[in-house]
């Protein structure tokens, strides 16, 4: 059974019925492929915003797009761990923290930062990314987290305190999901999202009723049965005719499938190609249309945040 929306449509100036989608690109500075596809798609309407990982080597091109349009929704991906192994990055505040392996690096794990980062560390760290793109000239629109290594999702060991904290000083909405269904969070995790929504709720940090996407590997990558385009746009299709009321993210990681970025990932760089293809598809917009979703972006969940209407 479908839970019922928060009020969050209806604060927002939409009808209460309202299925509002936020198209957000995640990973956005990570790479030149990745600036390549996402600044194309904030700047066609393609995308509604994008966050910025600010530790990687190609965050200066994208802090400086975003410092160029503060017309678009820009926010800051907040990052604990690097996942790749030929292509890595660092803490902004050094090595010389809990935040780190043996290499230097963020681990490629949510559950070792959960396991042995400790809670001052991680708040600096966020603090940090956060106040470089503030520097930068970005006029930040929301806060989300890589890999969800701020929940407490393989461990139970959370840093929410520290996220949320940073979110509300700075006045600025958080990727967390009030309700878990229909994604690919465990129905189990949803005591912990209920009681992270109350502390939200309490610091007075907005956060969407729901965070979807879709599953980040291209299945059966690498043999005869590889998914193909068509059957993951049929499967966003899916996606998108099954939003409920409310206001749902639906996060991608659209980059440019080329030499670059087969170099610096493991796998899944033609899914992230696909997922640059998906927000220009036709039929991607004609079934938006079809369903009534209504489009937003993370500036009128500011605004609301802020105490300002759009």
């Amino acid at each position: 059974m479908t839970p019922p929306p928060s009020d969050l449509t209806a604060r927002l100036g939409l009808a209460p019925d309202a299925r509002a989608i936020i198209l957000n690109a995640d990973d956005f500075g990570m790479c030149h492929a990745a600036n390549a596809a996402i600044t194309e798609l904030l700047d066609s309407g393609h995308l509604d915003s994008a966050t910025v990982m600010v530790p990687c080597a190609w965050a200066p091109e994208a802090l400086a797009f975003a410092a160029a349009r503060t017309d678009l929704d820009v926010g800051v991906h907040l990052v604990l761990t690097s996942e790749w192994t030929d292509y890595r990055w660092r803490p902004l505040t050094g090595t010389a923290t809990s935040l780190v392996d043996e290499a230097g690096y963020f681990p490629a794990l949510a559950r070792s930062v959960e396991e042995q980062a400790d809670a001052g560390d991680v708040a600096a760290e966020l603090a940090a990314q956060l106040q470089a793109a503030l520097d930068a000239g970005v006029d930040v629109t929301h806060l989300d987290n890589h890999m969800g290594s701020v929940y407490g999702l393989a461990t139970g060991r959370d840093f929410l305190t520290e996220t949320l904290g940073l979110a509300a000083e700075h006045g600025l909405p958080f990727r967390l999901p009030r309700f878990v269904d229909g994604t690919d969070l465990e129905p189990s995790f949803q005591d912990a999202a209920t009681r992270a929504a109350a502390g939200a709720d309490a610091l007075g940090v907005v956060i969407p009723d729901r965070t979807w996407t879709h599953p980040f590997p291209l299945a059966n990558e690498g043999t005869d049965d590889e998914e193909t385009y068509e059957q993951v746009r049929d499967g966003f299709l899916e996606l998108l005719r099954t939003v409920p009321a409310g206001v749902t993210e639906i996060f991608l990681h659209p980059m440019v499938d080329g030499d670059e970025l087969r170099a610096a990932v493991d796998f899944s760089a033609a899914k992230r190609g696909f997922e640059r293809r998906l927000l220009t598809d036709p039929l991607v917009a004609a079934t938006i249309a079809e369903e009534r979703l209504v489009r937003v972006g993370w500036r009128a969940l500011r605004d609301l945040q802020r105490g300002r209407r759009s």
